[in-house]
């Protein structure tokens, strides 16, 4: 039996009571647009506020200003030369001020906090002028345009002394600068061996300035990863590097005037499953009506190894996907806003490849501090597309698995699943309180198994079956809450507890795999799920180190091996660390070094049905590691 219908609204409404009734001082105000209450990992965003102007004080308008981080975005100075850069995801960021007929600042760091604003200010000084002279001489030292004769000079601006006549007959060279070539160390340097990072320094410093002045009106930024990432089961494994493989990431964004921004990110890897991804957006980032989005993303996966299932499942050894979507985001009036979108996507590989999303949002702010949300939405989910999906994060991974069906003569079905939410918010001093009411319809729940009937094979990491476990309907009510621990440390927790009725069995062919290899799939005709997901988000200032650890709890998965007759208690969780390494940060960049294990198989927690992770069964843990260069 479901969860009466009574009792559900009566949880809303006393929840929404005593939410209404908390004391309102030292609220702060909403931040505009629909939130997911779903989504556990969301946490308050900052802003970064600040002023532009030139090497006299006076202040800059419609200088650029570009901030690099957890998200990229951009903020124009107005006529006092303020800026604003709003809605950010805590964390450091790398900010940049362009303006037309002005040199471009050098980058600064600055690190974000929840619910908070951060101030950074730059001066800019004209081209053309002695202190920043825009033209430089072929051989040694740089000449200002229009600048002051020395006093050494002769008629006609020639200096006749020894010095400048040694200077002028020197053999010159495209590499040769004022204090350095091409990085090398000088007369006047010591301890070559004992300072190997100022050599390093100057030698990318001098080819990261050529590459910036390409592109220094443009207020371009972007992201290279370089990383490698693998998968085991045991820390055995760890060891065997055979089953590692390279990814190289690269992204690339800047904005189009002062309405929005465009972005374009790739990934590519190469082993036995080589692939490569390819995505692009365009997102409004200015204060209008409609903010809308869109994108669109192709991948590309194909198949070079031993295992036969790989090889049978994947037709002319190659799977492709391709994505397109667009959300608009209207802002009715200053306390109600509505949101609405689609995606549509094609997998090749699928018998009915065409796949549409629609979904719908609206929010109402009746106060400063307190929303309520209404979301609907029907989700249509192929079989392995967290393999094509691009990702939200920034080790930005395209396919490293294959996958087969369960059954070749049926192939592969689609999950569809409604969702229908409606729930309140209510936002305090540094922290955020949400109740929410949802209903689920799935329809041909997918389940994926790693390891069937091979579960010491070598290739039961990097290969997958997919099937159907029937249909559900869920009821249920989930609470949120976010809020600083303590200083640099935050944290948010979502509890939930739903009512599933299972409608109907799988096909045939498919009910036979399920009771006889994970008999803990099929599941009951009703059964109820308790859920705790929790985040914490830690910033230690002092060593520039970030860590991210999401943790997941529940009663309904499938333990073990999956030879379990009963779903059993069981936690998945998804650990990232970034390490800023200042001493690599030159003149417009910013260093880090990333590592990340998780064993949660889905991204995205708040994208899927309440289903998709519990049936993940033997899902081996990857790891990633690697150098991120933000620029």
């Amino acid at each position: 039996m479901g969860i009466p219908t009574r009792v559900v609204t009566s949880a809303l409404v006393l929840g929404l009571a005593a939410l209404s009734s908390t004391p309102a001082s030292g609220q702060r105000a909403p931040v505009a647009g629909p939130v997911r209450v779903t989504d556990v990992a969301t946490i308050l965003l900052g802003q970064i506020v600040g002023s532009v102007a030139d090497e006299a004080g006076q202040p800059l308008d419609g200088a650029v200003i570009s901030a690099l981080g957890g998200t990229t975005t951009f903020a124009v100075s107005d006529k006092s030369g303020q800026f604003s850069l709003g809605q950010l995801p805590p964390g450091p960021y790398l900010l940049r001020a362009h303006l037309q007929g002005f040199l471009a600042a050098r980058s600064t760091m600055v690190n974000v906090r929840p619910a908070s604003r951060s101030a950074s200010s730059f001066t800019l000084r004209r081209e053309g002028t002695a202190a920043a002279p825009r033209v430089v001489d072929a051989g040694v030292g740089a000449t200002a345009i229009g600048a002051p004769v020395s006093a050494g000079d002769q008629t006609g601006g020639r200096d006749e002394s020894d010095v400048a006549w040694r200077l002028r007959h020197l053999k010159r060279g495209v590499l040769r600068d004022t204090d350095t070539m091409a990085g090398l160390p000088t007369e006047d340097d010591t301890g070559f061996l004992t300072d190997s990072f100022g050599f390093l320094g100057r030698a990318v410093g001098g080819s990261a300035k050529a590459a910036s002045a390409l592109f220094s009106d443009l207020s371009i930024g972007g992201q290279v990863n370089l990383l490698t990432t693998g998968a085991f089961d045991s820390p055995v494994q760890l060891l065997e590097f055979d089953r590692a493989s390279s990814v190289a990431y690269f992204s690339l964004g800047a904005p189009v005037g002062s309405h929005g921004q465009w972005a374009v990110r790739a990934a590519m890897n190469q082993n036995d499953a080589g692939s490569w991804m390819l995505a692009g957006s365009y997102v409004v980032q200015a204060q209008v009506p409609h903010r809308y989005q869109m994108g669109m993303s192709y991948s590309v996966q194909s198949y070079d190894g031993g295992n036969a299932l790989a090889i049978a499942s994947v037709p002319n050894t190659s799977r492709n996907a391709g994505s397109i979507f667009a959300d608009d985001e209207w802002a009715v009036s200053r306390r109600l806003t509505l949101g609405y979108g689609a995606t549509y996507a094609r997998y090749d590989y699928l018998k009915d490849p065409a796949l549409v999303s629609p979904r719908f949002t609206a929010t109402l702010a009746p106060t400063p501090s307190i929303r309520l949300h209404v979301a609907a939405a029907r989700r249509l989910s192929a079989p392995g597309a967290e393999e094509f999906l691009p990702s939200s994060r920034a080790e930005f991974l395209p396919p490293q698995r294959t996958f087969s069906p369960f059954s070749p003569a049926n192939g592969f079905r689609t999950q569809e699943t409604q969702h229908l939410e409606v729930g309140v918010e209510r936002l305090l001093n540094g922290a955020s309180v949400g109740l929410r009411v949802y209903r689920e319809r799935i329809d041909d729940q997918l389940i994926t198994v790693f390891g069937l009937r091979q579960p010491a094979a070598a290739s039961a990491l990097g290969h997958y079956r997919v099937g159907s476990v029937g249909d559900a309907d869920l009821r249920g009510v989930g609470l949120t809450l976010t809020h600083a621990i303590i200083r640099h440390v935050r944290g948010s927790m979502d509890y939930s507890v739903s009512s599933a009725n299972w409608l109907a069995a799988p096909p045939a062919e498919e009910y036979a795999v399920v009771t006889r290899w994970i008999p803990a799939a099929t599941r009951p005709s009703h059964e109820r799920i308790h859920d705790l997901t929790t985040s914490v988000q830690a910033d230690v200032p002092i060593t520039a180190t970030r860590v991210v650890l999401l943790y997941k709890l529940n009663n309904a998965f499938i333990g073990g091996d999956g030879t379990s007759l009963q779903p059993s208690l069981g936690a998945r969780f998804d650990l990232q660390v970034n390490q800023a390494l200042p001493f690599m940060n030159f003149s417009a960049s910013q260093w880090e070094m990333l590592v990340a294990v998780r064993s949660l198989f889905h991204e995205s927690l708040a994208s899927g049905s309440s289903y998709d992770e519990l049936l993940v069964v033997r899902p081996p843990k990857r790891l990633v590691g690697g150098i991120t260069v933000k620029f």
